[in-house]
């Protein structure tokens, strides 16, 4: 401090005074360059393991402003079959996922793993509390290809397994056809239930070869919705060729979902079919009721002739053998009287 006040200078009592204005631009230098020999030396000296953090730690540092997801699944020696979780992603999140496991015997002799479908993952963290094992999984969803199903493995004499199943949300349809006729108009109607998509696009034709609507050049079709999950197609003017599936997609920021909805266009003939064929049935049934009567009252009165017939017959039998009985008697008698 004695080399001080011949460089700087004192002032009574308010102590040191700042450098001169001559030496504060190369002081300035000199602390840089010091700083930058300091952060260079650092850059290139083995960081200790304590202090460094795991990769999974370095990107969730690098995507911290990302929304945090956090799931757990718990399983047991007594879990049979394996736990799985469905999640659900509209934007982009920063992914926590653990997985806890109960049992009676020791912890340190179960093997732990991560899967992604079936690819190894790395930069899991497992530790043990008593009885319980938890696992943990850290990493960023900011892509589609990201999604997927993660599986943690217990494996011990038995392997126990839980998976997350990550996804966007769905869209709901109608499941069962929309049938209406022929010159009448029709709203179709996708739904998505607790989320927001960024925009919707309808299409028509099959899963395979689906061609966009186009409600700017077609006066056909008008596409709005009352809120941000729904839309709504309305169809004027229905002809029987506007028949077939109609596919809503809604986009999101980590990808799309779609649904289809079934059209059925008929003509206004197409109820009277079952009414007509029951006409018919009708008509060939009163046909052959009375062609049974008519062969019933034929076989009758065939049946009656058949009856006059006979007693005419006896009738006719009966008086020949009359007048044949008489001629003896006749003949005896004149016999008799000579």
């Amino acid at each position: 401090m004695s080399a001080l006040p011949g460089l700087w200078g004192l002032r009574g009592l308010r102590g040191l005074r700042g450098p001169p204005p001559a030496l504060r631009l190369p002081l300035l230098l000199l602390c840089l360059l010091a700083s930058e020999r300091r952060s260079w030396a650092d850059g290139n000296t083995t960081a200790s393991p304590l202090t460094s953090l795991p990769i999974p730690e370095v990107m969730m540092t690098k995507y911290s402003n990302l929304f945090l997801e956090s799931h757990n699944i718990s399983l047991t020696e007594h879990s049979s079959v394996p736990v799985e979780k469905n999640i659900t992603l509209e934007r982009p999140s920063a992914i926590e996922l653990t997985c806890q496991f109960t049992t009676p015997g020791d912890v340190n002799s179960i093997n732990v793993t991560w899967k992604k479908g079936d690819e190894q993952l790395k930069n899991y963290h497992v530790n043990a509390t008593g009885g319980i094992l938890y696992t943990q999984y850290k990493f960023p969803i900011i892509n589609s290809e990201q999604l997927g199903s993660y599986s943690c493995f217990f494996e011990e004499e038995k392997e126990r397994r839980g998976t997350f199943n990550f996804g966007v949300p769905e869209v709901q349809g109608k499941n069962k056809p929309l049938i209406t006729y022929v010159g009448d108009s029709v709203v179709l109607v996708c739904k998505c239930q607790h989320c927001a998509p960024l925009n919707w696009t309808w299409y028509s034709g099959n899963r395979s070869v689906q061609v966009p609507l186009d409600v700017h050049m077609n006066d056909k079709y008008v596409i709005n919705g009352t809120n941000a999950n729904e839309t709504r197609l309305k169809i004027m003017q229905l002809s029987e060729d506007d028949k077939g599936s109609y596919w809503c997609h809604a986009m999101f920021q980590l990808g799309e979902s779609q649904e289809s909805v079934e059209l059925v266009v008929i003509s206004y003939l197409v109820p009277l079919k079952p009414f007509l064929g029951i006409v018919v049935e009708v008509i060939l049934l009163v046909a052959i009721i009375l062609f049974c009567e008519m062969h019933t009252q034929k076989k009758k009165m065939h049946t009656d002739d058949g009856k006059e017939f006979e007693q005419v017959e006896q009738l006719k039998s009966d008086d020949s053998n009359g007048i044949e009985n008489n001629a003896p008697r006749h003949r005896k008698n004149e016999a008799m009287s000579q």
